[in-house]
């Protein structure tokens, strides 16, 4: 899923820099980077433990992942929010069209 995540982030920067130029696609960039790194984050400790013995360690890490990927999130954000040249609509653009990819990726799994 993330490197699907990955792949759209990249078509879509570089259409998008291609079409309204570097600023425009770099800000796409940052927006796809505040989707995707959270999501590592989280498919990392989500996934760190499996195996019916250790479903408490299964919860536990869901949990912390699930915040932490809260906080990530806020902290890029913020961070890509301090840039002076970052084009706004496009840093949404960016990480709208990543999440968008990632719950389509979600539900065609599911359906298969």
């Amino acid at each position: 899923m993330i490197a699907v995540q990955c792949v759209t982030a990249t078509f879509l920067c570089g259409v998008l820099w291609l079409q309204w130029g570097w600023k425009s696609g770099l800000s796409a960039a940052v927006g796809a980077l505040v989707s995707i790194l959270p999501n590592l984050v989280f498919s990392h400790l989500a996934f760190k433990f499996a195996g019916a013995s250790k479903s408490q360690l299964v919860v536990r890490s869901f949990s912390q992942g699930s915040k932490l990927k809260l906080l990530i999130t806020i902290f890029l954000f913020v961070a890509a929010f301090q840039w002076p040249d970052l084009k706004v609509g496009f840093m949404f653009v960016g990480f709208i069209a990543t999440m968008l990819i990632q719950w389509l990726s979600l539900i065609f799994i599911e359906k298969r």
